[in-house]
């Protein structure tokens, strides 16, 4: 799916149909007319995600987990039906907007999205807040975001770039016993974010020097004369800040052009991907890094349906995707309508402690005792699904985790 290079507006319920019904199983497909307000037992989400450009890596299976969520309402014989629309983002802030409208015009009153924090911001902006749409991301990690003036009606499953930022520097100064430090960044929210949260609690908490702090932009042909620009100086340690299309040729040039190979590199979430060292051709064993933790109730019925579902194993943000959708559907059947007002308005209703326990195990139960009245207490795959004020997580799970000579493995869970 991450080769796919069109702009993705077709619904499930057109793709089943051309497809037939044998290959809808695995696509989490709709099911009656929704999309406009339609039947009181019609679920309408939208699904707005990057599954190519700069997340193709690991856009496809954060998408593919939303739709798990959808799958586990839909089989569940509860009387909903599910309808959703997908859009691909390309992880470019104006084809989410454009997807975005193309939803919001379709009837849709929430959305599971999106994945870069430069695209969730636009979208929120620019289309969710104006027509009063939930958006709900699995990966947007920006501390802009915790900053819109949205009126409640932007959430997100994964913690903020603010704690990530903050972890990454006590790693580098604590356990890599690091005292200077340079940071390659994306020129984007996302990247901005982290390299201003490292800087601040590397200097301002630990007393160390950020050396450099060098933006860059995606699809470059080489990022050899940033690095140069980076490493000059020669800091004990550099952070990397990207999503895996320009890390590939960042960590190409850099195990090519420079004699560094023992340097001790960290990374954060967006940059976690298994397959990264056979792409770029080294093993990449310098490198370690931090991405949001799975530690949930429900993680090991989850990995099991979704390699069931997929035949593989989730990746990063796929818990947190599924979280995102499922408090979607659940928050959605506890207001009784496709309208985003009083969706909002069931998004922490059906997430903070108190009243029935819902995993994913019985995702599907749950949204029937949503519609009922009854109150719910979603426990999240990725761990406790509590919204603060912002509509960001209370509290936070972070794998502290280390790239081997072919993939990826955790050293140890750190709580924020």
């Amino acid at each position: 799916m991450g080769s796919v290079a069109m702009h993705d507006t077709v619904s499930r319920r057109t793709v089943m149909k051309s497809i037939g019904a044998a290959g809808a199983v695995g696509l989490a497909g709709c099911s009656a007319d929704g999309g406009d307000g339609g039947s009181e037992n019609t679920i309408s989400m939208g699904i707005l995600m990057g599954v190519t450009g700069g997340l193709s890596e690991v856009g496809p299976a954060i998408r593919d987990a939303a739709e798990l969520a959808v799958k586990q309402v839909r089989d569940a014989d509860n009387g909903f039906a599910v309808d959703t629309q997908f859009e691909n983002t390309e992880t470019k802030p104006s084809r989410g907007v454009s997807g975005a409208e193309a939803l919001v015009n379709g009837g849709y009153p929430m959305i599971c999205g999106g994945l870069a924090s430069s695209v969730t911001l636009q979208v929120a902006e620019n289309v969710a807040i104006p027509n009063q749409t939930v958006m709900c991301s699995p990966s947007a990690t920006s501390p802009d975001v915790t900053s819109l003036e949205d009126n409640d009606f932007v959430y997100r499953t994964p913690p903020t770039d603010k704690l990530q930022g903050s972890l990454l520097a006590q790693i580098a100064a604590e356990r890599l016993e690091k005292e200077s430090a340079a940071i390659l960044f994306l020129n984007n929210a996302y990247g901005n974010g982290l390299s201003n949260g490292f800087t601040k609690t590397f200097e301002g908490e630990y007393g160390g020097e950020v050396l450099n702090q060098v933006s860059y932009s995606a699809g470059r042909s080489s990022y050899t004369s940033q690095l140069q620009n980076v490493l000059d100086g020669d800091p004990e340690t550099l952070v990397i800040i990207g999503y895996p299309e320009s890390g590939n040729k960042i960590f190409r040039n850099f195990y090519e052009n420079f004699d560094r190979a023992d340097m001790d590199i960290l990374v954060p979430d967006g940059l976690r991907a298994d397959d990264l060292p056979g792409n770029v051709g080294h093993d990449m064993t310098n490198v370690r890094g931090t991405n949001p933790s799975s530690a949930g109730p429900g993680i090991e019925y989850f990995r099991s349906a979704y390699e069931d579902e997929y035949d593989s194993a989730p990746g990063p943000f796929n818990q947190q995707s599924f979280d995102a959708a499922a408090v979607l559907l659940l928050a959605r059947a506890a207001a009784g309508e496709d309208a985003g007002t009083a969706i909002r308005d069931q998004m922490r209703a059906v997430t903070e402690p108190g009243g029935e326990t819902v995993g994913p195990e019985n995702l599907g139960e749950g949204v029937s005792l949503a519609a009922d009245g009854n109150e719910i207490n979603y426990q999240g795959v990725s761990g406790p699904v509590e919204f603060d004020e912002n509509g960001d997580l209370a509290s936070a799970v972070y794998n502290y985790f280390r790239y081997t000579e072919d993939g990826t493995e955790n050293i140890e869970q750190v709580e924020v």
